[in-house]
């Protein structure tokens, strides 16, 4: 059964991510790996991995879905969290999956998500998304997701000085 319920702003994002993650009850040391578009969704994995500070889990970024690039995220005092050096080793708890990778011209498909979830069976799996793009890029079918976070940017109001 699926339990589906609506937030609101940035905490609308972060406290479902942080909860989902206290529930699978990870021990300090953990490690939870995001995959993402670099430049992109950098900052976005930068404040998921905020959100998770107090838990002292071991947190990684990799960009798109290249293992060997993975780098560390850590605290920076003053700054937050940060990507900064590379992991020790690969033994993730939870993957979560950035929907930048499902935007058109990145070089990532559905079925390469996939097998890089089926590389670490038993994980969790958490996709975080804007604008339904898992959906609109028909990924849903093909990755299966323990949590979807879907958030909407809508509508996007900019105002200006003449």
């Amino acid at each position: 059964m699926t339990q589906k319920e609506t937030f609101h702003g940035v905490p609308g994002i972060l406290r479902p991510f942080k909860d989902f993650v206290e529930a699978k009850g990870l021990k300090k040391g953990d490690q939870i790996i995001y995959y993402g578009v670099p430049g992109t969704c950098t900052p976005f994995v930068e404040l998921l991995a905020f959100a998770l500070r107090s838990l002292e889990l071991e947190q990684a970024f990799v960009p798109f879905v290249d293992e060997s690039r993975a780098k560390k995220i850590g605290h920076t005092d003053h700054v937050g969290m940060q990507v900064h050096m590379a992991p020790v080793k690969f033994n993730p708890k939870v993957i979560v999956i950035m929907g930048g990778l499902s935007m058109p011209n990145v070089p990532v498909k559905a079925e390469q998500v996939k097998a890089v979830i089926e590389k670490h069976p038993g994980v969790a799996v958490i996709g975080v998304c804007f604008m339904h793009m898992f959906e609109k890029a028909g990924w849903l079918p093909v990755v299966s997701f323990d949590c979807l976070i879907d958030a909407n940017i809508d509508p996007v109001e900019v105002t200006t000085k003449k």
